[in-house]
């Protein structure tokens, strides 16, 4: 290999890419092809003990408090990879689990707490795997060859969506047809499939092994800047660590109000906020008793946090659209005209324009976009395109939120309309979670890849707290009340709050993306570059 080569890092692909890669198709095809089923499923069969009005605000629930599930669960995958087992171990023992929920969801179609005792299993091994995939692509790469990992992050995620769409157009239909123990069995055996996919490749991947026991770690240098004191000067840092985490206590004790989710999730967030901005306020104490390196990674990694808090209003737009968006599908009208033919479309097949149009954007982006972009001047960076693309969700609950105040209005609306806002929130997906992928492998240190990552799909779960904060709040008398004194109903209401809620992230998110200094963290081959 040329030294051109490997600074450039346009090194040869490695070859066992490929067998990641058809893992990820696999597995997303199971993921998607229950959860699209699963708010239309929860309203006709499930939550059939309900009263009528009930079942679709229930339905909503049970989504979101799965999807938090999901990308809370992160969490300890990444710990657990980076720490004990590394990321191959994890990610195959999780898959096991995995599997397992798809049986009890196939097995316990008609059982409530076996069928959410198979979402807790799935919820813990996708949401347990879902990091280490990602930086498990990355660990692949070097110097030598990191040129090619942007390309191979946006084929990862065109596998994620080629998974999806089949999913989604698929399943619906297996569901009204063939019933739920056939809808839920297939993605099961997809997940198998995949399984079994990222097994046969163990002999060729470069397997990153879990950090030793540092003294130095992320941990021990925020626990000693926190504690850290100086005659004559206060600890406000420690001051506000401790807010957090009395406000995190202050939110468990409001379980039986708000539930154990909301309550759990709000602690947890609570509790990092504090901790995160008492550490940034005190960090500089750090120095001396730890080494600079260590400090300023610390540093690096608080920074990385604030872009990731700074898209869960993203997030909360974004997988609304399996719950809110086909709730509002269902009274939609469902034949759509096209090429001189009626079709009768199911309200969650809709999702499958989703990732359709991402197939059809990412290459589009890379090969036509972004250079013309380049061309005026105008580099794309990750953290530009990250900005633009919360705006563009917004410009799509706009537009929701209007189709909701025309059939509010007695409107019959088909279908067909919700295919502009569709397109405009897959566009800002593809600016702000294919590239967030990419950046914060990149920015992660290299002994907590799996933990950045994690939290990077907290981000997520933040959004869907959002989404059960609000849905809450509107069963307040008092907000009821605000929303019928705005002359639009409650549902549109929503739309245009969350609409809102996406456009101030955006500013925010602009304002910091400003000031956020880039760095390089891929693995170094050290025998490549003594080469």
């Amino acid at each position: 290999m040329s030294q051109a080569e490997i600074q450039g890092g346009t090194g040869k692909m490695p070859r066992q890419i490929p067998f990641i890669v058809a893992t990820e198709g696999c597995e997303r095809f199971s993921f998607y092809g229950m959860r699209n089923i699963l708010t239309p499923f929860l309203i006709s069969t499930l939550l059939l003990f309900l009263p009528e009005p009930d079942r679709a605000g229930e339905a909503k629930h049970v989504f979101h408090t799965f999807v938090i599930g999901v990308y809370f669960f992160p969490l300890l995958g990444g710990w657990l990879a980076d720490r004990f087992f590394g990321k191959y171990d994890t990610i195959f023992w999780l898959s096991l689990v995995y599997c397992a929920g798809h049986a009890c969801l196939a097995i316990w179609d008609d059982n409530l707490n076996g069928f959410y005792f198979g979402l807790f299993l799935i919820a813990l091994g996708s949401g347990g795997i879902k990091p280490l995939i990602s930086s498990f692509v990355g660990d692949q790469f070097d110097q030598t060859n990191k040129g090619k990992a942007k390309v191979v992050f946006d084929i990862f995620y065109w596998m994620i969506n080629f998974g999806s769409f089949f999913a989604s157009l698929l399943m619906p239909i297996f569901l009204k047809d063939f019933g739920p123990s056939i809808a839920f069995g297939i993605p099961g055996i997809l997940m198998f499939i995949a399984t079994m996919v990222f097994w046969s490749g163990r002999k060729k991947y470069i397997n990153v092994p879990p950090a030793p026991e540092d003294p130095n770690s992320f941990t021990r240098v925020a626990r000693t800047a926190l504690l850290a004191a100086k005659p004559g000067q206060s600890r406000p840092g420690l001051m506000v660590a401790g807010v957090g985490a009395v406000g995190a206590l202050a939110s468990l004790a409001m379980s039986p109000q708000w539930g154990f989710v909301i309550a759990a999730c709000t602690a947890v967030v609570l509790l990092l906020a504090g901790g995160g901005i008492g550490t940034s306020m005190q960090l500089e104490r750090a120095r001396g008793v730890h080494p600079d390196e260590a400090v300023d990674g610390v540093r690096a990694v608080l920074r990385i946090l604030i872009v990731f808090g700074l898209s869960t209003p993203f997030w909360s737009l974004f997988d609304q659209k399996a719950s809110t968006w086909i709730v509002q599908a269902q009274a939609m009208v469902p034949t759509v005209a096209a090429f001189g033919t009626e079709f009768t479309i199911l309200p969650a097949q809709m999702q499958a324009l989703n990732p359709l149009l991402v197939m059809i954007l990412i290459p589009f982006n890379n090969l036509v976009l972004y250079p013309l972009i380049r061309k005026a001047g105008i580099e794309p960076t990750a953290l530009r395109r990250m900005t633009v693309g919360i705006v563009f969700s917004a410009l799509s609950w706009i537009v929701i939120g209007s189709i909701q105040v025309a059939m509010d209005g007695g409107e019959p609306m088909s279908m067909a309309w919700q295919i502009l806002p569709y397109a405009l929130l897959t566009f800002g997906e593809v600016l702000v979670s294919a590239t967030g992928l990419e950046f914060a492998y990149s920015q992660a240190p290299a002994s907590m890849k799996g933990v950045i990552m994690a939290f990077w799909f907290l981000a997520t779960t933040v959004g869907s707290l959002w989404v059960l904060i609000v849905n809450q709040a509107v069963k307040n008398e008092a907000v009821l009340a605000h929303i019928a004194n705005s002359g639009v109903g409650v549902m549109a209401f929503q739309m245009y709050f969350f609409a809102a809620f996406a456009f101030a992230a955006a500013v925010a998110f602009g304002m910091y993306a400003v000031r956020y200094r880039m760095v390089d963290n891929y693995r170094v081959d050290t025998k490549a570059a003594l080469a």
